[in-house]
């Protein structure tokens, strides 16, 4: 179910993901405004026709007449915002985010958030290797999964809410997690995967590797073009769950080397197949969405 057409949609922080917000709901005919304390970005967003109107400070008008307000910002920008304009949200406001990590802030968040304001979580899973505005793209979210991350604190409404905004968007599938095993979750499936293309592009010294490599190192590091402030502060706050997926890779790839040095032909080969059966499941997943 989509979301009502009459929403005042506030989005808060208008780099690639809130941009892209932006464009994907003034596309399907949704008032949006913006926030962002970037001017060429307000304008832009204005000149291109992603926003109707928006501004470089927390206005009480933009505030006040927003039913919905996203965040699209970094995560230790997220509560002190809230904490100093909450007062200007209409009664009855929803507020969601686009944040990797839960667990860090929402519960602070909900804590301190005005009884009459509800704030419900959600992870896009998309992006590109680029930021800002400029690089905005609703057709990221297409083949792209939407999470959101209820407590007990959210009520149905929200929660339904936050899905059908989810819906609206076009993400392909709409799932839902408690906080913590949603950042155990992305852990493994974003953090980790980030850090292994770090290390790939950062452990040979040759200055030469775009001369020989094929598509596997293009493919595997294609997120080694990273966004150093964000990923840095998303792995701190979701340091203990990310090292204990750094622990478990390092335990598999050693056992990896331990098979490659002692020539454990079957070892490896096992090892092989069932990395094949696994990500067989994708490409399945991909066929079926294609017919």
């Amino acid at each position: 179910m989509k979301l009502d057409q009459n929403l005042n949609i506030l989005i808060v922080g208008l780099g690639l993901m809130g941009g892209s917000y932006a464009a994907a709901l003034t596309k399907q005919g949704y008032r949006v405004s913006a926030v962002d304390p970037d001017a060429d970005a307000i304008a832009w967003a204005k000149d291109n026709g992603l926003i109707a109107v928006g501004a470089t400070e927390p206005e009480t008008e933009l505030l006040y007449n927003a039913d919905l307000v996203v965040f699209a910002v970094y995560p230790h920008i997220l509560l002190p915002w809230i904490e100093q304009h909450q007062k200007e949200l209409m009664p009855g406001a929803v507020l969601t985010d686009v944040t990797g990590v839960k667990s860090c802030f929402l519960y602070d968040v909900q804590a301190k958030l005005r009884p009459d304001l509800e704030f419900i979580a959600a992870h896009p899973m998309a992006g590109r290797e680029v930021s800002g505005v400029k690089n905005s793209d609703p057709s990221i979210f297409c083949d792209a999964n939407y999470i959101v991350v209820p407590t007990d604190a959210n009520t149905f409404s929200a929660i339904q809410l936050c899905k059908s905004l989810g819906e609206t968007l076009g993400f392909k599938r709409i799932s839902s997690l408690p906080p913590k095993a949603h950042d155990e979750m992305i852990g493994f499936v974003s953090q980790l995967t980030h850090m292994i293309a770090v290390c790939l592009m950062t452990c040979s010294k040759s200055e030469h590797l775009v001369d020989y490599t094929g598509d596997s190192f293009r493919d595997l590091t294609r997120i080694a073009r990273i966004n150093e402030d964000m990923w840095s502060e998303l792995f701190l706050l979701n340091k203990e769950a990310l090292l204990q997926q750094m622990e478990k890779f390092s335990a598999e790839f050693d056992l990896l080397y331990r098979m490659l040095k002692e020539e454990d032909a079957e070892g490896l080969k096992e090892k092989m197949r069932r990395s094949t059966s696994r990500r067989a499941l994708f490409d399945t997943e991909k066929k079926e969405n294609a017919l």
